[in-house]
């Protein structure tokens, strides 16, 4: 079902009644874009840990507008032994309701809009008939203002005992509006006089002498005219109509606002209900959802956490469950298009699906894709087809496995992470996972350079792994965890690159981030920090390991030696041995060659290109084949002082209902499989 602005209102009664009788839910939000600097291939580096990614969306990705909003709202007959759907395809645009409402910039990426155009997207629809919202301190502070005017407009307190001081330059305005006045009271035959238009001000003005001159037998209001000129009109009546009216008035004012609040009300009943919310490749959606519709994200990671989990208690991502045992081995591409087609062959049962009457059915053979309602509608099939394939893994096996099913309590509240080679997912109810990247080399270089120079860099090295994080900066893992140190001695002598282990990485970026905090907390005026010093590129250098040796055309513009490159064999033979001349080197200086843990993970390498669906190009869907099991811990947010973003998080908890979580007697514990801690 289409909801737009002119049938919001009178359709939201049978989007209630679907949120109450679902037992769950599952969306999809299509946005005005994705990155607004960084490229999409940098904004999801294969390295980034939880609190980067988080970082790096939130800076990123939050000016942009989520502006078609899909629900579908599942319950399952089991008269019929079938899914009942009613799935709605909200199209939401923040177009201001008054003068005082939040006039809200946003930002679009032009391949984002051609590529939604192309997919027959219809954004007249969007910003000529959008649905209005507003977040929950833009409608406190609205409310605030409606309550203050209203105050002004009966004239509350003192101003209806005494004169009300006026401004020598309107005096004569005003003067000649009670003189107008006097002359309408007059006479009888007349029952309203309008003012001319004039300025809030004098407006305001207006009400407080009217209040204190004429406390009884008039009624005083402010209309817009068709030029959205705003003028004062009163009226004579008896103090049971002036209240009749005021009455009036504010149940007008009410209403108004809450139209203005609009489509965040589906979004406080869908958090209300407690129920399961199902998405595909899901943070996104999340971020922009509580962002837009609840309040500004927080700074902190573990506030957004606690943020989301008061929002929506139960989340479930698709994407996570296809790429997760016991689907890993039997769904090779978890896009959403390619899941749906999968998960109706051998040996999942694709489920029975019915539109409830006077809902709108969809038709998977149309593939209807990017349009919000129909992914929420296919995202609801895949999530229906794995959870019952894990129901007929049981002894007996179980047809229709519940949104209640302790089944797929392991995947609650874990949202995927998109091209992460070794952190699957963001825990939303507990620490995140913290793997060895002792393999992991931070790398630095020229602008100019790319991927297949940085493959040729490390050809001697084997097979690598290369994740973008900039025009001049990129993580590259080793097959061979234990020629790493030979690899940053690759760089000792180098002047147009520089590597680090992963290591130094996050240290120096630890380190860089206390020295920022010192700053703010105590106003230092200079920090003095010791930093290695990386001399400018060189561009007489080969970019292969380097020995400094004298160069046939003399030293290079800077006056320092001339790097000639040498082969990587003539490197790995006099330099990675025990006791060379390289070593004997460090040693003289302090240094020493470190014993490096091993550690592989296999994945794909990242490309620097934008895929016209930048949430499905180039997605790692596997990453490696060890996999274990170990519980998760969860830690206990409440217990540490509440910072703002917490008090946010907290509030939401008292305005929602309470919930409990309850499993089905007859189902199995979740003993079958688990999320792995390691990928």
């Amino acid at each position: 079902m289409e909801i737009i602005r002119s049938n919001f209102k009178i359709n939201l009664p049978k989007v209630y009644q679907a949120i109450e009788e679902a037992d769950f839910f599952a969306i999809d939000g299509e946005f005005s874009g994705i990155s607004d600097g960084p490229s999409v291939t940098a904004l999801t580096s294969g390295f980034d840990t939880p609190e980067e990614r988080y970082q790096k969306l939130k800076k990123h990705s939050m000016d942009f507008l989520l502006f078609q909003f899909g629900l579908c709202a599942f319950k399952y007959d089991h008269a019929n032994s079938k899914h009942v759907t009613k799935s709605f395809n909200f199209y939401v645009f923040p177009k201001p309701f008054s003068r005082s409402s939040p006039d809200v910039k946003f930002v679009c990426q032009s391949s984002s809009i051609d590529f939604l155009a192309s997919q027959g997207f219809d954004f007249n629809k969007v910003f000529c008939s959008g649905i209005p919202y507003l977040n929950q301190e833009e409608e406190r502070q609205l409310r605030e203002q409606f309550d203050e005017k209203r105050s002004q407009a009966n004239g509350a307190g003192a101003l209806t005992k005494c004169p009300v001081t006026i401004p020598e330059d309107q005096k004569k305005f005003i003067d000649q509006v009670i003189e107008k006045i006097e002359g309408f009271l007059q006479r009888e035959e007349k029952r309203t006089l309008e003012l001319n238009p004039c300025t809030g001000f004098q407006r305001k003005l207006i009400y407080q002498t009217l209040s204190w001159k004429y406390p009884k037998g008039i009624h005083v209001e402010t209309l817009e005219t068709d030029k959205k000129e705003r003028h004062i009109v009163i009226s004579k009546v008896d103090e049971e109509e002036r209240k009749r009216r005021e009455q009036e008035k504010y149940a007008k004012e009410q209403e108004e606002l809450n139209d203005a609040v609009g489509f965040s009300r589906v979004i406080h009943a869908i958090a209300n209900s407690g129920k399961l919310v199902v998405g595909h490749n899901m943070l996104l959606d999340v971020m922009h959802t509580i962002h837009q519709f609840y309040c500004p994200l927080p700074v902190d990671l573990n506030e957004f956490k606690e943020m989301t989990t008061c929002v929506f208690p139960r989340l479930l991502d698709t994407k996570l469950m296809a790429s997760t045992q016991p689907f890993k081995d039997i769904i090779n591409n978890t896009s959403l298009a390619e899941l749906e087609k999968r998960l109706k062959e051998t040996p999942f049962d694709p489920p029975k699906v019915e539109s409830a009457e006077g809902f709108p059915s969809y038709d998977t053979a149309s593939e209807q894709l990017h349009e919000a309602g129909y992914d929420a509608y296919i995202t609801g099939l895949c999530f229906i087809s794995m959870a019952n394939y894990l129901g007929s893994l049981l002894s007996p096996p179980k047809t229709c496995v519940s949104a209640r099913s302790k089944l797929i309590e392991p995947f609650f509240n874990k949202l995927f992470l998109m091209r992460v080679m070794d952190i699957p997912y963001l825990n939303l109810e507990g620490p995140d996972l913290q793997p060895k990247r002792d393999h992991v080399l931070h790398v630095t270089f020229p602008k100019e350079w790319k991927t297949s120079d940085l493959y040729q860099l490390f050809s001697a090295f084997g097979n690598i792994q290369i994740s973008w994080i900039d025009d001049t900066s990129a993580f590259v893992s080793l097959s061979q965890p234990e020629q790493v140190q030979i690899a940053v001695n690759t760089s000792k002598y180098a002047e147009s690159y520089r590597i680090q282990t992963y290591a130094e990485y996050v240290g120096k970026k630890q380190e860089s981030k206390q020295v920022k905090r010192k700053w703010t907390e105590d106003s230092w005026k200079e920090v003095d920090r010791k930093r290695p010093h990386v001399p400018g590129p060189c561009y007489h250098t080969n970019r292969f390991p380097t020995v400094q040796r004298p160069h046939p055309h003399g030293g290079c513009s800077n006056g320092k030696p001339h790097l000639e490159p040498c082969s990587a064999a003539f490197y790995m033979m006099h330099f990675s041995a025990s006791g060379s001349p390289f070593e004997m080197e460090l040693q003289s200086k302090g240094l020493q060659f470190l014993q490096v843990p091993c550690f592989t993970a296999a994945g794909i390498v990242g490309k620097r290109t934008l895929s016209p669906d930048p949430r499905e190009a180039g997605v790692v869907d596997r990453e490696s084949e060890g996999i274990s099991d170990p519980e998760l811990e969860q830690t206990d947010y409440c217990a540490d002082p509440l910072p703002e973003g917490r008090k946010k998080a907290k509030k939401l908890k008292r305005m929602k209902k309470e919930f409990s979580l309850a499993g089905s007697a007859s189902d199995s514990p979740a003993v079958l499989f688990e999320v792995p801690d390691t990928w």
